[in-house]
């Protein structure tokens, strides 16, 4: 599935994508929100969810080379 496509499938399309198809890799808090960061492919998608309301607020590519990359490299441990 192209990028293009999973931007235009409906919300509980894109949900029921990333959990069949992605591979979780790493979550962090992020002000309000849980966000789980998870691998599509070979692109990085963002879910946030929003506990206080019980729901996912948002889902949507992360670039590698942005600056919220940087919470989620803090989380991971190389030993």
């Amino acid at each position: 599935m192209s990028k293009e496509e999973f931007t235009n499938l409906p919300f509980h399309k894109k949900i029921n994508t990333i959990y069949s198809e992605g591979t979780f890799v790493v979550g962090i808090r992020y002000y309000k929100h849980k966000v789980n960061l998870y691998l599509l492919e070979n692109e990085y998608v963002e879910v946030f969810y929003n506990h206080k309301q019980d729901k996912i607020d948002k889902i949507d590519f992360l670039p590698r080379d942005h600056t919220r990359m940087k919470f989620y490299l803090d989380q991971i441990k190389l030993e």
